[in-house]
């Protein structure tokens, strides 16, 4: 009977006929037969099935074999026998370099035949050893997925004891290397079903012996915690994740995070590919073991770690978000990230340029996913920018991409920052600031923020932008005794020198500290700039610029009363004093009594927005001081405008190019009989820009406030005036007039206000138009007024006292948030300095266009704590329309140099063109040269271990391929692309793999 099948299957007979001859076979071979031909059936069947070339031989061996194991069961199962399944088992069937693929497919067809079988138990003990070592050799999915099957249906095959922890650990080490080459879609799918089976056996195993997950979990993490590995373990690992149970979530997650053995270069390797399998597009709660590793870490401090692979991986998962099949881990995965990452804006700001391009495909898909992931991710980048505020042009394109979306408010941005901070004692993060390598593409040094001191940094870097100020201060002799002035000349002159990317003002902010702010608590910076203003003047000593004023005494550049004016005044009073007077006229006697004061800013109150009526109940105050400060001058409190008999003339404030419409009256043109006063009409390159600086006439700009400011009051009802020549209280006005403008003009706007009606401080967000050059009336003796008039022929000066002083704009302090509480400072600056090309001619006469064309020129820098990078004008008069919490506060103005410019100009020009810059003293240049040195070293240790660190770590495929291939495939089509199911193959590879 042999004979016959082997020459049937040997013939050139189709198939078909094939088949009809061998059913004759099959039907005569149920019949009784001797034991010999029995066994030459089994051994030809044997054959046909193991070392068939063809399906269909491979077909009638298995169906021979079931024919026997039914009507033949006795000789069956003598010839299934324990030496032969060892023989196949280890030494294979066939020639020698041909074994046969099919030996497991062959035992687990005869199982069933010999369950009931006398040698059935040893045919299992035999299976329990053999599957274990199979998998001990690493076999591939296809062979492990045979595995799996013979042990599943056969349970009395799986290895017991220790021998089943071995099994579920090397069976682990298999899976660690699958690897699946081809990039079609139906191998892929194949792929992914043998190792789902293949984790799933791991799943039945644990279920019916609990004691082997934890050794397994081990063995997983030893695996993608290892640095000796040369190929990266599979992701196909996190099939086996899902599998654990969650409730030994949190026990697995304190011993691997508490295990001393364990170390960080290790635990940074395991965390990474863990990171690593958000995209497996088959794995469940692997998000939650993810975040769950991150949370232990951080728990236990491992913040270096943490920072690491945040930085490492960030964008990685966030690339998955295309794929609608992980992008919900990958959400998770990623929401955690970055609010935990509350140190820095490194992780966030990776993510930027990649934001617009996902938001436009999410839109594009239209799906419930991609919906429900564009208004999670328009909360998550809303926590950001209320975290990390200070960058308006590189927040810009992200702010127009999500604009359509819904904004959290602002308690509950607060709560999701707060629930996901690593630790809430932020001292604890101080060493892990964002590493800079180098120092800004721009020159410039940042300062390190402290601890909610970006106030005080915002004012150092106008300060030390102001760039005659900075020369002063960098000139100071050694010898001066002010301690706080000496503290501000080193922190300048390492801002000037030094090599590092960020300097810590930590000994400025302890001397200049002011005894009521809390430690760690945001402060107002109008206020620490007044009391820092404030306690140098008070308490400097030493007179400034003495080698400056021998050589100008020299060169008789200045006059007597001019010298002995400069040399009284402090280097504070010479760079930011000016001086006002207060006029009050008793309205009844015509009496006028006023008052001269210093003053080193101006604080400027919002008018109403219709200047004409009467105020409400809404008072405005500059900032909390402490009760024993100072009050206020009543200068600061301003008022409503009025117009009375013989009014005390008042010259508008102007700006350079800007025109106010024809037949339009200033607003506070107090004399019956004269003209009003317009802005000086200039044809120039300001022109266009000065309108579009100043906004419409419904909007506020700086001359609308300085404009108020300068309005007089009438003091009536309950706020009479007491005239000393009446002797009683009377109806007065009282008006502000400026008698000396400062070298650089300080104006703070006067944004946080107390509401009587739900008394409570508010945040004024106004948007307010800031003019690049700005003209301040300063009333000048009628001698020196007639000269300046004569040499300038300035029709508003006229013969009114009055002379326009012209200042350009050098700083711009912006606030961010909406209480003086909370909120966060960054500086937009620009040097202004007087040079050859800029200053005015001697004889007065106006600037060229072309010398007014370099106040664009003069390059601005944006300075947010320790991040310094270029920025524009635009950029500062656009801030607010796309960030409304994101307003003016503090502004430099530096006045021009001309005929009636202090003799501050004078001084700085001249030491300037005869000594080039200052240079710091001996002492100083060498601490900074020691520093240098010390940050060279610090630099060369840290590349290194950075190097032996980072070089461990597994090698991330090229993450951001997913967002080119988004780009150039918009119309493919498949089951997890980044499109409504786009994507086609390619991209499901690329996800998976």
């Amino acid at each position: 009977m042999d004979k016959i099948l082997e020459a049937v299957m040997m013939s050139s007979y189709p198939n078909n006929v094939k088949q009809g001859l061998v059913r004759r076979v099959i039907e005569a071979i149920k019949q009784p037969m001797d034991s010999e031909q029995c066994w030459s059936m089994l051994e030809l069947s044997t054959k046909l099935y193991l070392m068939g070339d063809t399906k269909f031989k491979r077909e009638i061996g298995k169906e021979i074999l079931e024919v026997y194991g039914h009507y033949h069961l006795e000789e069956f199962e003598e010839f299934f026998n324990v030496r032969f399944l060892l023989s196949l088992l280890q030494e294979g069937y066939g020639p020698a370099g041909k074994r046969s693929f099919y030996v497991l497919d062959y035992i687990h067809l005869g199982l069933q035949f010999i369950l009931e079988s006398p040698s059935a138990s040893d045919i299992f003990s035999l299976l329990r050893i053999e599957v274990l070592r199979k998998v001990c050799e690493r076999p591939g999915p296809k062979q492990c997925v045979k595995i799996c099957k013979l042990l599943s249906q056969h349970p009395q095959c799986v290895p017991t004891g220790k021998h089943q922890i071995l099994f579920c650990q090397q069976l682990i080490r298999c899976i660690g290397q699958f690897q699946c080459i081809s990039e079609g879609e139906d191998d892929i799918m194949e792929f992914l079903d043998h190792v789902n089976k293949v984790s799933g056996l791991l799943q039945k195993i644990w279920k019916a012996q609990t004691n082997s997950i934890l050794p397994s979990l081990k063995e997983l993490f030893t695996i993608i915690s290892s640095t000796e590995e040369q190929e990266t373990p599979s992701n196909a690992l996190a099939s086996v994740v899902q599998y654990v149970p969650l409730e030994l979530m949190d026990g697995v997650i304190r011993n691997l995070t508490n295990d001393d053995s364990i170390t960080d270069v290790q635990m940074m390797m395991a965390i990474s590919r863990m990171i690593d399998w958000v995209s497996w597009p088959l794995g469940k709660n692997i998000d939650k073991w993810i975040i769950a590793l991150l949370k232990g870490l951080a728990a236990v401090k491992k913040f270096s770690i943490l920072i690491e692979v945040t930085l490492l991986k960030i964008e990685k998962v966030f690339s998955k978000l295309l794929y609608p099949i992980v992008r919900e881990g990958a959400l998770s995965v990623l929401l955690y990230m970055l609010l935990s990452f509350q140190h820095s804006h490194e992780a966030f700001h990776l993510l930027l340029p990649h934001i617009p391009r996902l938001v436009t495909s999410l839109n594009k898909e239209d799906s419930n996913s991609a919906t429900c992931c564009l208004e999670q991710l328009a909360e998550l980048i809303h926590c950001m920018f209320f975290r990390f505020s200070g960058f308006p042009d590189l927040y810009e394109p992200v702010m127009e991409a999500i604009q359509a979306l819904p904004i959290p408010n602002e308690d509950r941005i607060k709560h999701l920052l707060g629930q996901n901070a690593w630790t809430s004692q932020k001292n604890e993060l101080a060493c892990f600031y964002p590493r800079l390598a180098s120092k800004s593409d721009t020159g410039k040094i940042g300062l390190i923020n402290l601890g909610n001191t970006c106030y005080m940094n915002s004012i150092i870097q106008a300060l030390f932008m102001a760039s005659d100020f900075r020369h002063s201060v960098l000139n100071l002799t050694e010898s001066n005794s002010q301690p706080l002035m000496t503290k501000l000349q080193w922190l300048f002159a390492f801002l000037e020198h030094s090599q590092r990317p960020a300097i810590s003002p930590e000994s400025f902010l302890s001397a200049s500290w002011p005894p009521w702010f809390s430690p760690g608590a945001q402060q107002d910076c109008s206020e620490y700039l007044k009391y820092l203003l404030d306690r140098q003047r008070l308490h400097e000593e030493e007179k400034t610029g003495k080698r400056i004023y021998q050589k100008l005494k020299e060169s008789n550049l200045m006059s007597q009363a001019e010298e002995h004016h400069y040399l009284n005044k402090t280097l504070i009073e010479k760079m930011f004093g000016g001086k006002m007077t207060t006029k009050i006229r008793c309205l009844k006697c015509l009496n006028v009594s006023s008052r001269e004061e210093a003053f080193t800013d101006l604080s400027l109150a919002f008018p109403p927005s219709n200047r004409h009526m009467h105020r409400q109940s809404h008072i405005i105050e500059p900032s909390i001081q402490p009760q024993n400060q100072v009050v206020e001058s009543p200068r600061r409190q301003r008022k409503h405008p009025v117009s009375g008999e013989h009014p005390i003339h008042l010259l508008p404030v102007e700006t350079v190019g800007f025109q106010k419409p024809e037949g339009e009256e200033t607003p506070f043109s107090l004399t019956p009989n004269r003209d009003p006063i317009h802005a000086e009409a200039v044809k120039d390159p300001l022109l266009a820009f000065g309108e579009q600086t100043c906004g419409s006439d419904s909007s506020r700009s700086v001359p609308d406030l300085i404009n108020y400011f300068l309005s007089p009051e009438v003091l009536t009802s309950e706020n009479k005036y007491h005239c000393e020549k009446c002797a009683s209280l009377q109806d007065a006005e009282k008006v502000a007039e400026l008698t000396e403008g400062p070298h650089y003009l300080i104006l703070t706007l006067l944004r946080f206000s107390f509401d009587l009606r739900t008394m409570r401080r508010k945040k004024i967000l106004d948007n307010v138009s800031i003019p690049l050059v700005l003209k301040l009336p300063v009333l000048v003796a009628s001698e020196e007024s007639g000269e300046v008039c004569q040499n300038r022929k300035d029709r508003a000066a006229s013969c009114s006292g009055f002379v326009s002083m012209v200042y350009d704009l050098c700083s711009v302090v912006v606030h961010s948030g909406v209480s003086s509480e909370s909120g966060h400072y960054y500086c937009y600056a620009r040097e202004c300095a007087s040079t050859s090309a800029r200053s005015q001619p001697s004889d007065g006469a106006q600037e060229s266009a072309s010398d007014k064309q370099l106040d664009f020129e003069i390059q601005w820098y944006l300075f947010n704590d320790t991040r310094v990078s270029f920025s524009s004008f635009e950029s500062v008069s656009n801030v607010t329309s796309f960030f409304p919490k994101d307003t003016a506060y503090v502004l430099f103005y530096r006045q021009r140099p001309g005929k009636q410019s202090c003799a501050v100009h004078k001084a700085s020009s001249e030491a300037v063109r005869l000594h080039g810059e200052p240079s710091p003293s001996k002492d100083l240049m060498e601490a900074i040269s020691k520093d240098n040195i010390l940050y060279l070293q610090e630099q060369e240790k840290e590349a290194r271990n950075r190097a032996a660190y980072i070089s461990t770590l597994p090698k991330s495929p090229l993450w951001w391929r997913d967002f080119d291939r988004d780009k150039d495939d918009e119309g493919s089509s498949g089951g997890c692309g980044p499109a409504a199911g786009g994507g086609g193959s390619g991209s499901f590879h690329g996800l998976v793999f």
